[in-house]
């Protein structure tokens, strides 16, 4: 991180010297002629002081400078003649004998990712992967063109996971590059996803979106699909992260990103579920030390800030409004700054890094929580997420924080209490229904329509009914007896006959016309083409009765999904202070350098 810092420092007072290192006389034009020690030496001498380094310290960082700008010369001079780009990979750490040292590949753009993929194996010794180019995972069966890989492109390498090793079975499976965790937690929110509720909730768990209060938010079915796709994907994710599987964490959070891109920009705008994501991705590139992936860090941290705006408020009057307090959302405040701070130093902009460390730290030192406050609010008989939550509320007030915890139970407790009697009196409804002859399916499906209102539902059942009995009249006289018996008597079978007669819409000659052109034969399933029965949902297979893999998908990615909402606020910051605490290292030995200069 530090070499990224001076690099770009150094890159900067070349630009605004318009000095180009990969010229003469800092590089000569014959290949085989050493370079300009001594151009590199005065002008490390000149730089020193500026930069607040020692004169070797400048010049090695000068020669690694220079060396990339001819290797970024040579790129361009075979990418001309060639076709053929050069890619620079960021492996993962422990492939890596130094990690100062970087890793390009040549190849051309127009072949498949998994020929890449392949080559990258081979020379790194790297067997089952997936790359990454700007937070998107690049698919193996497409080229590298199509998907926007250039010459000099980045690429992060990333190992695929133990459950996407076991669906590499085959070759096809490998071009693919699938994975299983991302494809089980994605069928299993689809399942969860189509669920709208009308079946019984203890036997068949369904998903509802609901406000900061609880209260279920009515959002349009295909964006409902989306997002419930969108947070499984992050929550799972988030889960990885717990668990310090970064790679595989990142895999799932762009999947996360690419259904949060299918709901509308007012939806995205009303949640902070989605700048939320944006900085999980970036603590994943910062855990992976892929910070190289630098505009795609700030792009994601600049979208996550003006969402926060938007949810929050410029002072975060509509967090006050709504919750009352902004104590545990500062964490994440802490975390944006946090990182913002990183992406500033490693561009060599070590003021900039320097301000957005002093907003972190007093951050800090108000979310940086009294283990003795915490032990006593515990012995209370809390847990430490809800100390944690609450102390930072109350801003470490521990009697305040008993009261706040006692009542977020009971506001938690009464939300159940209501979801439980709503569930008793739509259970009520349904049975009031199906006694009045309409099955429980229907009936639960035209209470859902309803909004729960019996009477309306019962107007929906009975409108369906006569619309069905109107449909099975005019198909009566479609195929009627008479109708039948013409064909009968010409010497078709009765059932070809009605089939032909249904198909034809109870024409005659057309029906007769059609079996002579078959030989009085037609295909089975025109055989069974039936009028529809009086309800149309209740032919359909209910989703009680889903099959055993389903329920496991579904019980499987439960699993991942917190029972407690306030789940992502609950960090210890233990990560954000070891990386505080790096920071401040690399930022004082600047200033270090400042005074004894």
């Amino acid at each position: 991180m530090a070499e990224q810092n001076i690099e770009a420092k150094l890159k900067n007072l070349l630009k605004q010297e318009k000095i180009q290192l990969w010229n003469p006389p800092y590089t000569p034009e014959e290949e085989d002629t050493e370079p300009g020690e001594q151009h590199l030496q005065e002008l490390a001498e000149r730089y020193s002081s500026l930069v607040c380094l020692s004169v070797p310290e400048v010049v090695e960082a000068l020669e690694s400078v220079r060396l990339q700008a001819v290797n970024r010369g040579k790129g361009n001079k075979t990418y001309r003649e060639t076709n053929r780009a050069t890619v620079e990979l960021l492996l993962p750490r422990d492939t890596k004998t130094d990690p100062r040292k970087k890793s390009f590949l040549e190849t051309r753009l127009d072949v498949l990712v998994q020929e890449l993929m392949d080559r990258i194996g081979e020379v790194y010794g790297l067997k089952c992967i997936k790359l990454i180019l700007n937070g998107k995972t690049l698919s193996a069966a497409q080229r590298l063109d199509q998907q926007g890989v250039k010459n000099h492109s980045k690429m992060m390498v990333l190992r695929v996971s133990d459950a996407e090793r076991k669906q590499q079975i085959s070759e096809e499976e490998k071009k693919k590059n699938q994975n299983e965790s991302i494809q089980r937690t994605q069928k299993g929110f689809q399942i969860l996803s189509e669920r709208d509720g009308t079946e019984d909730p203890g036997t068949t768990p369904f998903l509802e979106i609901a406000d900061q209060k609880g209260n279920p938010l009515k959002i349009p079915h295909s964006e409902k699909k989306a997002l419930i796709l969108a947070m499984g994907f992050h929550e799972k994710g988030r889960s990885l992260m717990k668990r310090k599987q970064y790679d595989n964490a990142l895999c799932h959070l762009l999947q996360a990103d690419d259904q949060f891109g299918q709901c509308g920009s007012t939806l995205l705008s009303s949640v902070d579920n989605y700048a939320v994501l944006q900085l999980d991705i970036v603590w994943c590139y910062r855990a992976l030390e892929a910070l190289s992936c630098l505009d795609d860090g700030k792009m994601r941290l600049q979208r996550a800030e003006d969402c926060f705006l938007q949810c929050y408020g410029e002072q975060q009057q509509r967090l006050m409004m709504i919750k009352g307090n902004t104590g545990r959302e500062e964490v994440l405040f802490l975390r944006l700054y946090l990182l913002q701070s990183l992406l500033s130093y490693i561009e060599g902009n070590d003021a900039q890094a320097r301000r957005q460390l002093d907003k972190v730290e007093a951050l800090y030192s108000r979310l940086c929580l009294d283990s003795e406050k915490m032990a006593q609010l515990m012995a209370l008989g809390f847990s430490d997420r809800e100390a944690r939550l609450s102390l930072r509320a109350c801003q470490g007030d521990v009697e305040g924080a008993a009261i706040h915890i006692t009542n977020r139970r009971q506001e938690r407790e009464e939300l159940k209490q209501r979801e439980r009697e709503k569930r008793r009196r739509r259970m009520q409804s349904v049975s009031t229904l199906s006694e009045l002859g309409f099955s429980r399916r229907d009936a639960a499906r035209a209470l859902h329509q309803a909004d729960g209102d019996v009477d309306k539902a019962y107007g929906i059942l009975l409108d369906s009914a006569h619309a069905a009995q109107a449909t099975n009249n005019n198909t009566e006289g479609v195929v009627s007896q008479e109708k039948v018996e013409q064909l009968l008597y010409l010497g078709f079978q009765r059932e070809v006959s009605e089939a032909a007669l249904r198909l034809t819409g109870g024409d005659v000659q057309t029906a007769t016309q059609l079996l002579v052109d078959n030989q009085g034969l037609l295909f089975p399933e025109l055989l069974s083409v039936s009028p529809p029965s009086s309800s149309s949902s209740s032919s359909e297979p209910s989703t009680s009765s889903e099959s055993t893999e389903d329920s496991e998908l579904v019980n499987e990615v439960l699993e991942d999904i917190s029972r407690h909402e306030e789940d992502y606020l609950d960090l210890t910051l233990e990560e954000e202070n070891e990386l505080i605490n790096t920071m401040k290292t690399y930022l004082s030995r600047g200033h270090t350098h400042t005074h004894t200069v």
